[in-house]
């Protein structure tokens, strides 16, 4: 037999059909539970709220992106593994995307969603950053979670209208910023075995580049 539909993804599944249809603010949990397939009283033990749900879809996405284990390839570089895995996750987002649309459109005037989620944010890159081999505990880890969420947070941008195939312009964007934060790194790596470097020479660069340090 089939296994059956786990509730919470059934939750997930039709609150982003219908944010994408009719939007986010003014859809309400009973909307999404009748869509579900459950009542309100069978969503009240699994969701605290509409906020809840938006954060089990990162929950959903972040499984995805791990679901292939750790780093074991000798040949890939930290670089090519922290790409795989970012992009694991975007596929997983994929199905979303008209409802996250519909979401981020609306953050303007209703901001809460995701301001909730940007916690979860910096933990799903810890956990990426830790599937592609790189440690994210420590002040140098830190300084890597805070790097590869500003480039996610830039490639999320091109990724929510990137219609080409097999996301095309979402992974040349990925590629250059993770490309762009090694050589940084590298040279921050340089500098630092010669002695300690002007304050003038630091830039916003630097907030990408610790990704790959």
């Amino acid at each position: 037999m089939p296994r059956k539909t786990d509730p919470r993804r059934r939750v997930v599944d039709a609150a982003m059909k219908l944010a994408a249809e009719r939007g986010w603010r003014d859809l309400t949990l009973a909307e999404i539970a009748s869509a579900a397939g459950t009542t309100l009283s069978g969503l009240y033990p699994i969701f605290a709220g509409k906020p809840a749900v938006l954060a089990e879809l990162g929950r959903i996405a972040d499984e995805a992106m791990l679901a292939d284990g750790g780093a074991d390839d000798p040949e890939e570089t930290p670089r090519d593994r922290l790409f795989d895995v970012v992009m694991r996750r975007f596929d997983a987002l994929a199905p979303y995307r008209p409802g996250i649309r519909r979401v981020i459109a609306e953050l303007p005037g209703d901001p809460v969603p995701g301001l909730l989620l940007l916690p979860g944010i910096g933990r799903s890159m810890a956990w990426a950053l830790e599937a592609a081999g790189l440690r994210s505990d420590g002040w140098r880890g830190l300084a890597r979670v805070h790097g590869l969420t500003a480039i996610y947070a830039r490639v999320f941008r091109v990724w929510l209208d990137d219609e080409s195939p097999d996301l095309a312009r979402t992974m040349a964007e990925l590629d250059a910023r993770l490309r762009r934060a090694e050589r940084f790194a590298a040279g921050l790596r340089g500098r630092r075995s010669q002695g300690p470097a002007p304050e003038s020479t630091a830039d916003s660069r630097g907030d990408e580049a610790s990704a790959s340090a």
